[in-house]
Order: structure tokens, then sequence, then C-alpha cells
């Protein structure tokens, strides 16, 4: 970890990790970070308060959705991982990400942090007929959790732009291992869930929690400013063949196959909304700029022993 804030005060020469949205992917990246990073994390849950002081981990009592609660934020961290999602109703405008609004400017009222990384989402990519996408393809969200996704990183690159700060946006597939809850396609083989025809099916990209969380820290300190990178594993499969591979290893029952025509009319929309896009995430600029070795390859060996 570099050494930096020599000129500060005994109490802030450490690195300040500030995580919002300390879910499961940001309790992982707490696991892993060595003691000399100091540890806060954004909640507004009263009830998470003792568990976080429990992990080693300093909490601080806020909201995105209320901004005059994030003003104490500002000047705390010298890195800052924000993995919180963007609202998905009250919203004045569908497009737009309020809770990153509210975060950029609570951040800038005193120091800056040195650098931000985002959890962003592959789906700020849309559809892309099963082709390969690196960072360089345009943007082209065919749903509004993607739109909102994409403007949380115009905000963020204009923020980086504005002030100095190393800004890095991932964007992340599917996440799942064994230990997180849903983390698996165990339960949804349980139930019996249709996929999609070979001809209709789309491909679809995954990353072990593990390795996300491994994937931040590199980009909190090794991240190009302003850039975007593809968080995905070297799994090069379509949705079908992906839960066919699943239920051999659990030793259940492949789902049934549907045409696109009777999936729309028997699965959720939310299931179809996934079932709409296809492209395969060229991960080179993982290895090769953050210089990540994936500890899980591919979804086979992350899934194997769960």
């Amino acid at each position: 970890m570099p050494t930096f804030l020599g000129a500060l005060p005994s109490r802030f020469r450490r690195p300040r990790l500030l995580i919002v949205g300390c879910g499961d992917v940001g309790q992982r990246v707490a696991a892993q970070l060595p003691r000399s990073v100091r540890l806060l994390a954004l909640t507004s849950s009263p009830e998470r308060l003792a568990s976080l002081r429990a992990q080693g981990t300093t909490p601080l009592q806020g909201n995105l959705d209320r901004p005059a609660t994030l003003r104490r934020l500002s000047g705390l961290a010298t890195q800052v991982l924000h993995l919180a999602p963007p609202p998905t109703e009250n919203l004045i405008d569908w497009r737009r990400d309020p809770r990153t609004l509210a975060l950029l400017r609570a951040l800038r009222l005193r120091s800056l942090p040195q650098s931000v990384v985002y959890g962003s989402t592959s789906g700020v990519y849309g559809d892309c007929g099963g082709e390969w996408v690196n960072e360089a393809r345009a943007v082209n969200p065919g749903t509004p959790r993607g739109q909102r996704r994409v403007d949380a990183e115009q905000q963020l690159r204009f923020f980086g732009r504005a002030t100095g700060t190393r800004v890095h946006a991932l964007r992340i597939p599917g996440i799942y291992a064994p230990d997180r809850e849903g983390g698996t396609p165990r339960q949804r083989l349980l139930k019996g869930t249709a996929v999609l025809q070979a001809q209709d099916d789309v491909y679809t990209n995954h990353i072990h929690a593990d390795d996300l969380a491994r994937a931040c820290i590199a980009a909190l300190w090794r991240g190009k400013p302003q850039r975007n990178t593809n968080v995905s594993d070297d799994t090069e499969l379509k949705m079908g063949d992906y839960f066919d591979m699943a239920a051999d290893l659990y030793g259940l029952p492949k789902p049934p196959r549907l045409s696109r025509s009777l999936a729309q009319q028997q699965l959720p929309l939310m299931l179809l909304s996934f079932m709409g896009e296809s492209r395969r995430l060229d991960n080179r600029r993982l290895k090769q700029e953050l210089g990540l070795r994936l500890r899980y390859p591919t979804v086979r060996e992350g899934l194997a022993g769960s």
C-alpha cells in the first residue's frame, strides 16, 4: 500500500477508505484490506452500527436520499468506494441518479479524496447481439436502471475532471459466490425455472464476489484516472448452458427450455430483462492495467463445492 499524507497529524496519516453501500461486496473489501487502512462506512440503518464496529469499521450515519445528512463525509476519506445503487422509485427524472449527485456534492465541501471507485454495471452497454465488448464501446443502455448507471458514471467523470480526483468505474456483470445470499443458481434450479432454447439464448457474464472485491481494491490504488474497466471472469457461456453446467455440478435436473415467445408469456418481467441482452465482456484491461489475477477464472471453479 502506498504511503502518503506525511504532513498531516498522526491520526490522519493512515489511508482512510470510505465505503458507501457496505453490503456483501463492501464487507469483502473490508476483510481483504490491511490494518494500515482505516475503514469507514456510510449506513442509514442504526441497526448496523454495532455489527460494523465489530468488524473494525467506523460507521457513519447518513442517507444518500437525504443530502443534508451527508455533510460530515467531506474531508474524512483519502479513498472512496461507491457501491450504492441508484434509487428505483420516487424519482423526479428516471434517467438520473440523485444519490451519486448527493454524495459528490458532499465530498466537494472540504478536502477531496485522492480516488473514487464506482461499482457500475455492464448493463450500460445494452444489448450487443452477443459480440465481444471492451470499454471503448459506446454505452447504449436498454433499461431505466442502465440509464441511471450511465448518469452516475457521467457525474463521476465530470467530478474527476473538475477536481483532479482519480475516478474509476467498474462495469460489473452478475455477481456470484457460494457464501453470498442468493449467490448461486441452486435455488432457481430447485424451482425449475425455465431458460431460453439454444437458438434464442443470450450470452451472460459473471464475476465471483471475492474477485470483485479484489478488483475494487486494485482500482482504488492502481486504477488510471477517469477510466472504465470491465470486471468479468473468463467464462464464455450462454445463460442456458450456465444453468445446465450448474445443474451437473449440483446433481440437479437441468432447467426446461422455452422459446422466446413462450418465455415472454410465462416468465417474470425482471427475469425477462436479463434475457433481453447478450454480450461477452472483454476483461483484458482488468488483467493488464489493474493487474488482477482471477482466483476464480470461470464459474465452474467458483461454484465447485457449493
